[in-house]
């Protein structure tokens, strides 16, 4: 099925003229998931408008602190220690991402490093728009075991060298990226694409009461801690799976997410939801990316058959958001 797509694909008038011209498959380590983490190494996959592949970059970065999990990435500090500063390579890696597409795996998460790196920089990373394979596979109802980059890896037959190595990880996306676009574009599937909003909230003031980290560093804060204000909707009660969220809607958290929690529950509130801090059985919706977790949250998700959806698919919902009801 999928060759018959992709030779469809082929055919220049089967092509989507709304599709985008170029991408930019992009693979970032890091030294961790937190706000303040650095990245480490970083790889592009140039591609065309039918992701044939133009080229490809590699770097290394030094963090200027530990590199983290090194058991994961293979980085340590004495390798990083020569390594060019974000800075030193910010106007290369904006050449490779100018004009395109940013693909990646999770894409939410490696846009939002890149967007920190650049605003540490004083810098702006030039993308416009996003594209998660992620939520490619689900519009494409691939039938994949669960969302990691190797299943989507196995499921094209693309062999992965060198699992959570920047430059091959890209390799691997940029390989099962391909086959995927080329059957989007023959079954006319919409590319689930995101808006990429540069970060300007960078400061070097830590938050009031944070403690010093990293050899006495203050850990750099995002944006100010606040209140948030009430909702001003009613809550029209739970979320159907398949439906839009609607205004009002109680929305609670749980576990790690890509995106900083305080930037997601901002997107939530701007929506017009309620974002609520613990779980009862008037919650609409809970959003965790481990849904078997034992966290409270869960177990009583669990307990009270809350609808439970992935921070991805939270991604999805938010973009198109029913208003409220007229009272």
């Amino acid at each position: 099925m999928l060759e018959d797509l992709t030779a469809a694909a082929a055919s220049p008038t089967a092509w989507p003229a709304a599709y985008p011209q170029g991408y930019a498959v992009v693979d970032v380590e890091t030294t961790g998931l937190a706000r303040d983490d650095r990245i480490i190494s970083a790889a592009v996959y140039r591609l065309d408008a039918r992701g044939e592949v133009e080229d490809h970059w590699y770097t290394v970065v030094n963090p200027e602190r530990d590199p983290g999990p090194v058991w994961i990435h293979g980085l340590t500090s004495e390798m990083l220690e020569g390594a060019p500063l974000f800075a030193d390579i910010a106007a290369e890696f904006a050449a490779r991402l100018e004009g395109r597409v940013l693909v990646a795996h999770n894409a939410v998460f490696d846009w939002q490093m890149i967007a920190r790196e650049y605003a540490r920089a004083r810098g702006e990373a030039p993308v416009r728009q996003r594209l998660c394979t992620i939520a490619l596979s689900k519009e494409l109802r691939l039938p994949l075991p669960n969302h990691k980059l190797e299943s989507l890896a196995a499921h094209f037959g693309v062999v992965q060298r060198r699992a959570h190595h920047a430059l091959d990880d890209a390799r691997v996306l940029a390989e099962a990226f391909r086959p995927s676009l080329l059957a989007a574009a023959a079954g006319g599937v919409r590319l689930p694409l995101h808006e990429c909003r540069p970060l300007t909230e960078w400061s070097d003031r830590p938050r009031i009461g944070q403690q010093a980290s990293y050899g006495g560093r203050a850990p750099s804060s995002w944006r100010p801690s606040r209140k948030r204000p009430a909702c001003p909707y009613p809550n029209p009660g739970r979320y159907e799976p398949g439906k839009r969220l609607k205004q009002g809607m109680r929305v609670a958290f749980s576990g790690d997410t890509s995106v900083e929690r305080d930037l997601l529950e901002d997107r939530a509130t701007e929506a017009g939801l309620h974002v609520a801090t613990s779980l009862s059985r008037l919650t609409s919706l809970l959003v965790t990316n481990d849904p078997d977790s034992g966290t409270s949250k869960t177990v009583k998700a669990r307990q009270f058959g809350t609808p439970v959806v992935d921070e991805a698919a939270f991604g999805q919902l938010l973009a198109d958001v029913e208003p409220a009801s007229e009272t």
